[in-house]
């Protein structure tokens, strides 16, 4: 069945090159390496990462396996991820996740080390993330979503000039059962 709309951005146009660096706000973005899988095995070891995300890693091959995961959904247009540096150390994650070209969308997830924690890294980086994926990409809306209990995200969403657009009811599951999931929209211009 013929779809009546044109695609917002057209196939091929991630595939079709590398992974950006984004540089900006003090901080880079770049893709993961597998050099980073220590780092990446050390932030899925800290609760936060592990109750928020609920996933943890066994080890350092495993780490290794999620980073190619990453280049292949890229290479599938389906997502991007990006280690986030400061000062030329890793201290978080920004990614680009559920990406629809044709509709134009796609949803924002993070996580900060603990060490970093405190610093707005996520609000940054979620901002270069979102001015590339805007102005360079091509799309029209991005969502952020978190658990209702995860008041540090809210505040991340906010900072970075997602609205608040409602609450899906136990739509997140989690180690220690359903949470409700705030919804949070930016819309290119």
């Amino acid at each position: 069945m013929p779809i009546l709309t044109e695609p917002t951005v057209h196939p091929g146009r991630l595939s079709g090159q590398s992974p950006p660096v984004l540089v900006g706000d003090g901080l880079t973005v770049r893709p993961w390496t597998r050099a980073d899988a220590p780092t990446v095995f050390a932030a899925y070891q800290d609760g936060a990462i592990q109750r928020w995300h609920a996933r943890t890693m066994a080890d350092v091959a495993e780490a290794e396996a999620w980073i190619d995961s990453r280049h292949e959904g890229w290479a599938l247009e389906t997502a991007g991820d990006w280690a986030v540096e400061s000062d030329g150390v890793v201290v978080g994650r920004i990614a680009l996740h559920h990406l629809d070209l044709h509709d134009g969308g796609g949803e924002v997830g993070y996580w900060v080390l603990p060490a970093a924690r405190g610093r707005r890294v996520a609000p940054r980086a979620v901002g270069l993330l979102a001015a590339w994926a805007f102005g360079d990409l091509g799309l029209h809306r991005l969502r952020l979503m978190h658990s209702t209990r995860n008041e540090a995200s809210c505040k991340v969403a906010l900072a970075a000039g997602f609205a608040h657009e409602g609450t899906l009811r136990e739509s997140g599951k989690h180690v220690d059962g359903w949470h409700d999931t705030h919804v949070h929209g930016l819309v290119a211009g």
